[in-house]
């Protein structure tokens, strides 16, 4: 319940990221079924970041579908970042 990282973006997104990671690990998944992405940001100055970031995370050879969009804020003041994604994981 605790947000990581306070009002830095990067490690908001970092810790985004390491939570996906693991909750696609705990259903037999990797970041490599990940088919669908959508990015909410408070801040389009950030996308540079972002995009840094991301790349440790997703292969950019053959990147999920992606929208991602400036909100006005999300459901709490301190949250910089949201990431929704859809995973297609294998039985």
């Amino acid at each position: 319940g605790q947000l990581v990282g306070g009002n830095d973006f990067a490690k908001q997104t970092e810790q985004v990221f390491l939570n996906l990671h693991q909750i696609l690990q705990s259903f037999g998944g990797s970041m490599q079924h990940v088919v669908k992405t959508g990015i909410f940001l408070t801040d389009a100055s950030n996308v540079p970041l972002f995009r840094e970031i991301r790349s440790k995370y997703v292969n950019m050879k053959n990147p999920p579908a992606s929208t991602l969009v400036e909100v006005k804020g999300l459901f709490r003041k301190d949250i910089l970042i949201e990431i929704e994604a859809t995973a297609i994981i294998p039985k």
